[in-house]
């Protein structure tokens, strides 16, 4: 018979068939049908039916001692929940294996029994967390297992658990990229080491005396809560100096996993601590829960994911942050300076749109193409970059970082609400004049330069594409929506990617390497090297940024040729100098509802480059820095009033010195400096 049945038995039932004589089995079954169906009737009855057969309790509680008897539970207070691989992937591809196909175990151990016997651990541990914890109490006392955390065994098994996580927190403490990530502690005594002294400690106090008990006012219990508080201070710190250093996804799992296993041995030591008897049923209980609480998360992805990626994307949105303040005008010599940078990014737009046009005329296949708009692409944005102009929608995933970064560190409190509402109004002109600036010169330029080729060599050269370029320009029978969607997606990428570069940059120290190289010194000079490490420092990260969304861009339309499915990008300055292709290739012959439709679908396109990326990055900002979404309503509400209160400040910039000091002192005070390499 297997141990999970889908036939449902009565519990009273169960309790007369199986113990009603002293039973000897150490088989799962019963207690697996036990459990299954004690969710299903009141456990008050449960109770009642206990306290009234004495003789079938006895039985019931001498058959959990038999079952539990000898069965080593390290595996499920060391290994449950706790990071086992060094890097996010293999860890994840292992849990996920576990979860479709669980691995085989020890039968003789308490992690065995638990799997079989609970199918469902995280219904199950519910189940007994809504129980009335006088039920719970006097349950453990029918059965008389009230007393389980004082038998010998058991604190040899907490011991032994704890001395297992404190020989791996030092094995991963030791490891000198994370001593590097808190030099700080090098100057003191090691927190681990000390914590492996206390325990030895303990371990020769229990070899001397199976029977020793550890009270909270035990010296050697507040050493060990020091150390183990010392040894979380040391984590603390390292994921801080992260924006100082950089770091790795390996330090990251690692410095995870040592917080793991401290947050574990405060868990375990504070199980062991009985002070009365009293305490001796709330602690067995105490151990039930946490050992089912560790199974039931043990192949949790979502917590691995959350865990894994928090403090990278903190890092990522970090960078892009500093960044995003450049992109927040603050008065009227600020917007015009945008405007201009903006208008210069426009005009390498233009020209752009016009080399695209004629690469896309080109024969060749899919494959060619996407190697030549990719080119294209990524050669204009890297000159729009470098040459210090402009490209709007690039704005959103940088100012999104500064957005959350101030929410997360401010007081927020009504006052900085209003602070914060103004603050947005200012970036929303930024947005708003810097797509003036791209669109109203990206449409002449490209203008300019068809009609300056057709007046070259007498050809239209726009004049085959013109309906298909209109065409993409309507909402109604194009997908130009969802393609400018997917632009906005390729923008927030390639957010992550300029972070992800200056992170790694400041992890590997490629600056200081640059800087020192012996080559580069000796052919190049000291001073030489130098300005390459300082122009590498401050431009790689918008170059690589650049180049891959140039890259992404370039190879959508092709990608979904190949595929057979309808992929493209839209984005508003390109659409923008298509359509002036369009009316070109068209002579101007163009009704008034089409002008209308396409202009207006330009910067529908805009809005939706917009709203994707901000969103995204402001997703992704929120939740590497843990900002409260609760208030999140309430700050919505206030830029809205706001609005409504000032609706020329979110397109001019109209000057409030007050307001605008406020808010540019929330900017400041949250835009940390970089360090130097250590």
């Amino acid at each position: 018979m297997p141990i999970y049945s889908r036939n449902k038995i009565n519990f009273r039932t169960l309790l007369q068939q199986y113990f009603s004589f002293r039973n000897e089995t150490k088989s799962l079954e019963p207690l697996s049908e036990l459990v299954r169906n004690l969710r299903e009737i009141n456990f008050e009855e449960i109770l009642s039916f206990l306290r009234a057969n004495h003789d079938i309790t006895k039985n019931f509680g001498y058959y959990i001692k038999n079952v539990f008897k000898d069965k080593p539970f390290n595996l499920s207070l060391t290994e449950a929940n706790i990071l086992s691989e060094n890097a996010f992937f293999p860890e994840f591809k292992k849990r996920l294996l576990n979860k479709i196909l669980p691995p085989v175990e020890n039968e003789n151990t308490v992690w065995f029994l638990v799997d079989s016997v609970s199918v469902r651990p995280l219904r199950d541990l519910q189940y007994f967390r809504d129980l009335h914890e006088e039920q719970l109490t006097e349950f453990f006392k029918l059965l008389e297992i009230d007393d389980f955390i004082t038998h010998p065994n058991v604190k040899m098994e907490l011991l032994f658990s704890m001395n297992i996580l404190a020989w791996r927190v030092i094995g991963n403490a030791m490891d000198v990229e994370v001593v590097n990530m808190a030099p700080e502690y090098r100057k003191f005594d090691n927190p681990f080491v000390a914590l492996q002294n206390e325990l030895d400690i303990l371990n020769e106090n229990y070899k001397k005396n199976p029977d020793f008990e550890l009270f909270s006012k035990d010296e050697h219990y507040k050493q060990i809560k020091v150390y183990l508080q010392q040894g979380l201070d040391f984590v603390n710190l390292a994921f801080k100096n992260a924006s100082k250093y950089g770091i790795s996804g390996k330090i990251n799992q690692s410095l995870i996993k040592i917080r793991q296993q401290l947050d574990r041995m405060g868990e375990i030591l504070s199980v062991m601590v009985v002070d009365d008897e009293e305490e001796t049923v709330s602690k067995s209980k105490q151990l039930f829960f946490n050992i089912l609480r560790y199974k039931s998360h043990k192949t949790n992805l979502r917590d691995l994911v959350a865990d894994s990626t928090t403090l990278m994307s903190h890092l990522i949105t970090n960078h892009t942050a500093e960044t995003g303040t450049h992109y927040i005008t603050s008065n009227r010599r600020d917007y015009l300076k945008m405007f201009l940078k903006a208008s210069g990014g426009g005009i390498i737009v233009g020209c752009l749109v016009v080399l695209k046009l004629f690469f896309g005329s080109l024969s060749g296949s899919d494959f060619s193409h996407a190697i030549l708009y990719s080119f294209n692409y990524a050669m204009g944005f890297i000159m729009i970059y470098l040459m210090n102009f402009t490209l709007a929608t690039k704005q959103p995933a940088m100012t999104a970082a500064t957005m959350a970064k101030v929410l997360s560190e401010g007081e927020n409190t009504q006052k900085n609400y209003v602070d914060f509402a103004h603050l947005v109004s200012k970036l929303f002109r930024t947005q708003f004049i810097a797509f003036m600036g791209n669109v109203l010169l990206s449409f002449p330029v490209a203008l300019i330069l068809i009609y300056g080729l057709d007046v070259l060599f007498q050809q239209n050269f726009a004049a085959e594409k013109a309906t298909k370029l209109l065409l993409d320009h309507d909402p109604f029978h194009s997908k130009a929506i969802f393609h400018s969607c997917i632009a906005g997606f390729f923008l927030f990428i390639s957010g992550i990617i300029s972070g992800n570069v200056a992170n790694s940059s400041v992890f590997y120290h490629i600056p200081k390497r640059i800087a020192k190289n012996p080559s580069l010194n000796y052919f190049l000079g000291e001073k030489r090297a130098k300005s390459i490490s300082e122009y590498y420092a401050r431009n790689w990260p918008g170059i690589m940024s650049n180049l891959w969304f140039g890259v992404f861009l370039g190879i959508t339309g092709p990608i979904g040729l190949f595929l057979g499915l309808d992929l493209d990008i839209r984005h508003i300055t390109f659409a923008a100098g298509n359509v002036a292709l369009g009316f070109y290739g068209k002579g101007f012959d163009v009704d008034s509802y089409t002008i209308f439709l396409t202009i207006t679908t330009v910067f529908i396109i805009g809005f939706f480059n917009f709203a994707v990326s901000f969103g995204l990055s402001m997703i992704l900002a929120f939740r590497s820095r843990k900002v409260n979404f609760g208030e999140v309503r309430e700050i919505y509400r206030e830029i809205f009033r706001y609005f409504m209160r000032n609706p020329l400040r979110f397109f001019l910039p109209i000057k409030s010195e007050k307001l605008d000091i406020r808010s540019q002192e929330m900017v400041d005070n949250t835009v940390s400096t970089k360090s130097g390499d250590q």
